[in-house]
């Protein structure tokens, strides 16, 4: 009980130490490995970030030497970069890696199935349209649940013609 406050000042440079080096270690191999190591795209991508974050953490608490720390955190970059790459590659591999968005709702229809499987309400759904700032469901063409689990409402547009967003949910609409 004694050590819960304060244990010794070396025990406090070694942490700051570690700190130092774990996050310049960390922030060099996220600039070397690119923007995509901290885009939350997919479900994987959410691992990828919550796994640096509990590496880094072990490394600051010096839980793990920061050499060990420094070779798990490269490995779970070349691992989601890996993912990324396969996923772009093979259409197989990207269904695998991959889950696809969820219509939840189309034009006025909420789609019962599809909330049941997600385990969302249409409470939830009412929130977020009113957090895109819509009153009427009459304004709302859609609503996703994307692939990192953000939920999109997509407005009505008075543009007839191009692509739609929609588009890769054709076969989902009611």
């Amino acid at each position: 009980m004694k050590d819960l406050f304060f244990k010794n000042w070396d025990s406090l440079a070694d942490i700051a130490l570690c700190t130092l080096c774990a996050f310049f270690t960390l922030f060099i191999l996220v600039r070397i490995s690119g923007k995509r190591t901290l885009a939350k795209l997919n479900a994987f991508d959410f691992i990828v970030t919550v796994t640096l974050g509990s590496t880094l953490s072990s490394m600051i608490l010096n839980k793990v030497t920061l050499t060990e720390g420094t070779v798990a955190l490269t490995i779970i970059i070349i691992l989601q970069y890996t993912l990324a790459w396969l996923s772009r590659a093979s259409p197989t591999m990207e269904k695998i890696i991959n889950c696809n968005p969820t219509l939840l709702y189309y034009n006025g229809t909420f789609i019962n199935d599809a909330m049941k499987r997600e385990g969302i309400t249409e409470e939830e759904i009412y929130a977020e349209i009113r957090n895109f700032r819509l009153e009427r469901l009459d304004e709302v063409r859609a609503v996703v649940l994307e692939l990192n689990g953000e939920i999109s409402v997509i407005k009505k547009s008075s543009v007839v013609g191009g692509t739609s967003s929609l588009h890769d949910l054709k076969n989902q609409k009611p």
